[in-house]
C-alpha cells in the first residue's frame, strides 16, 4: 500500500500508466475501434491526406486505412513485447537465481554463456536469430526473448549473491531447507522489486526491437499491420505523404516513453532508500 501511494504521487509515472492502459485497451478492442479492415486494399483510394472522410488519418499506398492499421498494429507490438519479456524474464531469472545461489563452476558456466550473448549488440543478435529462425510471430518472440535473457540473469544474479549472505538464509539452511526451497521461497521473493522495474522497462525495448526487425523485413511480414511494417511502407512516400511514417513513429515513441516512465516510477516507489 505504501508503494502504491508513492507511485501515485509520481505524476509522470501515473501519466505513463494511463497511456499504457489506453494502448492495451485499444489493442484488445481493435475489432470494435478500427473503422475499417486494416488489410482491405482500395488502389483507387490510395495516399489520401489527413482529414479524409471515413479515414481521418488518410490511407497508405494501397488505399488501406492508416488509423485501422495503427490500431491493429498495437495488438502485435503489445502481444510480442509482453510474451517475449515474460519468457526472457522467466529464463533469465531462473538462470540468475541458480548462478547466484550455487556459485562456483555453476555460476561461472552460466555467466560465461550470458557474456557470450552480451558480446553481440542486442539488435544485431536479434537480426542473426531471425535470419536463422525465419520470420513469423513465434520466431520473433523467441528471438526477442533470447536477447533479453542475459540482462535479467545478470540483475537477478547480483540480487541473489547479496541475499544469500543474509543471516536468515544461514538459519533456513541450518534448519534443513533444500536448495529449491531456499531459492524459490526465500531468495526469489526478495528479487521481485528489481524484477518488476527492469521487466517494465524491458517491454519498451521489446517494442522497439519488434519495430526494428519488422522495418528491416525480418519480423512480421506484410500485409499484417504492425508499427514496424507501417514505418517500412511509409519510407518510400515521405516526400509525398509522411502521415503513415509519422503516426507509426509517434505511436512507438509514446508507448516506449510510457513504459519507461512507469518503470522509473516503480523504481522510485520500491527503493527502500526513499521510504520516509
Amino acid at each position: 500500500m505504501d508503494v502504491l501511494q508513492r507511485f501515485c504521487r509520481n505524476r509522470m509515472a501515473l501519466a505513463g500508466l494511463i497511456v499504457i492502459i489506453a494502448i492495451v485497451l485499444m489493442a484488445l478492442l481493435a475489432p470494435w475501434l478500427a473503422p475499417h479492415d486494416p488489410n482491405q486494399m482500395n488502389l483507387g483510394f490510395s495516399l489520401k491526406k489527413l482529414g479524409t472522410p471515413g479515414s481521418p488519418l488518410g490511407t497508405d499506398n494501397y488505399g488501406r486505412d492508416i488509423l485501422s492499421r495503427l490500431i491493429y498494429g498495437s495488438r502485435i507490438s503489445i502481444l510480442i513485447a509482453f510474451v517475449a519479456i515474460a519468457i526472457g524474464g522467466l529464463l533469465g531469472t531462473v538462470l540468475g537465481l541458480v548462478a547466484g545461489h550455487f556459485g562456483g563452476w555453476v555460476d561461472s558456466a552460466i555467466m560465461r554463456l550470458m557474456d557470450a550473448l552480451f558480446a553481440f549488440p542486442s539488435v544485431l543478435l536479434a537480426i542473426a536469430l531471425m535470419t536463422v529462425l525465419g520470420d513469423g510471430i513465434i520466431n520473433l518472440i523467441i528471438a526477442i526473448s533470447i536477447v533479453n535473457v542475459p540482462n535479467f540473469a545478470r540483475i537477478i544474479r547480483g540480487e541473489a549473491l547479496a541475499i544469500k549472505k543474509e543471516s536468515y538464509i544461514d538459519v533456513v539452511r541450518t534448519l534443513g531447507a533444500g536448495h529449491a526451497r531456499i531459492i524459490f521461497r526465500h531468495i526469489l521473493p526478495n528479487t521481485i522489486a528489481p524484477l518488476i522495474v527492469y521487466g517494465t522497462m524491458s517491454i519498451a525495448g521489446a517494442i522497439l526491437s519488434e519495430a526494428a526487425l519488422s522495418f528491416l523485413g525480418l519480423g512480421i511480414q506484410p500485409p499484417t499491420a504492425t508499427w514496424g511494417n507501417m514505418l517500412r511502407d511509409g519510407q518510400e512516400f515521405l516526400r509525398i505523404d509522411s502521415t503513415m511514417t509519422l503516426t507509426a513513429g509517434f505511436a512507438i515513441l509514446i508507448t516506449v516513453l510510457a513504459f519507461n516512465l512507469v518503470g522509473d516510477g516503480f523504481r522510485e516507489a520500491l527503493d527502500p532508500k526513499l521510504k520516509k
